[in-house]
């Protein structure tokens, strides 16, 4: 007889041999999809390369789950297969795990003789800028349908904790200008290259910054990510370009972060802001996540990292993040998601959707 967990690793490897890098999400989505036509008893839609099972709005409160169907490009893997304890592939712990747990609950579950009205979202580009995600055409598309949800759970991998909020995050483009030059004559030029010594020495040596929320402590951090140069071996550089992230905490604004960046960078370099995400605020005040917390007995902490949390609240939805992968696999080579969290997460999410009142 097959057991819950064996279930749940036989769902997450099928999902995992899927291959869903950011923009080219069609079979996974075509998979869920069949899957959820063959085993939900509710409404299945489609939009995009987005799937959402669920039923008509009415009088029970509104719980949406949240996962996202891509995976980090830039991944060369070994080919996916279950251990004794894992599994084993690209997305297993962000978040293909946690999508295989939403997809057993949705076809568990009688979705109209829940106490609470369930809404699974199973949506693309999460990883992509955050004007392309595909929540955005998704909530589009569905219009009125996806109004009045009373909590969404983003299923990012949480290690079973509860994860309130979440860091905004920002891109700089730094350009640093020098003058072109033979490097036999380097005195003839300005190394622009050289101009960012100074900064960089900064950024190495720059500590993370706590931030307080209640009881929750979220670190900012600035962090240069890539280099660029023209040129050949034998130039000096007329102009040298640093991307910088900066990942600040909920209750700052995005006004406000750019200006963090501006007085960091200071005259040194032109800057440009290439993509901006907001923060997401801490919601522990809204009766359901006491109700999660109380019926689940999970951990409470900060998300240290973007997550669609930030967009949600945008639109309105107290939003938190949990999930069943481990947080340290996310975007790792080899990736792996423990097998018993995906039982431990589905037996407490259906024993929460079944109390709520």
């Amino acid at each position: 007889m097959t057991t819950l967990r064996d279930r749940l690793a036989d769902l997450t490897l099928e999902l995992v041999a899927i291959e869903s890098v950011t923009g080219n999400e069609q079979r996974v989505a075509d998979h869920v999809e069949a899957w959820l036509q063959t085993h939900y008893a509710g409404e299945v839609l489609r939009a995009g390369n987005s799937v959402v099972a669920m039923t008509p709005a009415d009088d029970r409160p509104t719980l949406a789950l949240f996962g996202h169907l891509d995976t980090v490009p830039g991944r060369e893997d070994a080919p996916p297969c279950i251990s004794a304890h894992h599994v084993h592939g690209t997305g297993a712990s962000d978040m293909k795990g946690a999508l295989a747990v939403m997809m057993a609950i949705a076809g568990d579950t009688d979705p109209r003789s829940l106490p609470v009205r369930v809404i699974h979202v199973f949506y693309d580009r999460e990883e992509g800028p955050y004007l392309e995600s595909g929540l955005i055409p998704l909530r589009a598309a569905l219009g009125e349908r996806f109004q009045s949800i009373d909590l969404a759970i983003c299923m990012e991998p949480t290690d079973g904790t509860i994860q309130m909020g979440c860091t905004g995050t920002l891109h700089a483009t730094l350009r640093f200008a020098g003058r072109r030059s033979h490097s036999a004559r380097p005195w003839q030029g300005d190394n622009a290259i050289h101009r960012a010594g100074a900064f960089l020495a900064e950024m190495h040596a720059r500590e993370p910054l706590d931030i307080h929320r209640g009881d929750l402590i979220f670190r900012e951090v600035m962090t240069v990510t890539t280099a660029t140069s023209p040129g050949t071996r034998n130039v000096v550089p007329d102009w040298f370009e640093l991307n910088l992230n900066y990942r600040f905490a909920p209750g700052k604004t995005l006004e406000t972060a750019q200006q963090d960046v501006r007085d960091a960078v200071g005259d040194r370099a032109e800057v440009t802001f290439t993509d901006l995400c907001p923060s997401g605020e801490t919601c522990l005040d809204n009766v359901h996540v006491q109700r999660l917390l109380a019926v689940t007995g999970a951990r409470v902490e900060p998300k240290q990292a973007w997550t669609d949390v930030a967009r949600l609240q945008e639109w309105g939805f107290d939003a938190i993040n949990m999930g069943p992968g481990e947080g340290a696999q996310a975007h790792q080579q080899n990736e792996t998601a423990p097998i018993d969290p995906l039982a431990t997460t589905y037996k407490d999410l259906i024993r929460y959707l079944s109390t709520v009142e």
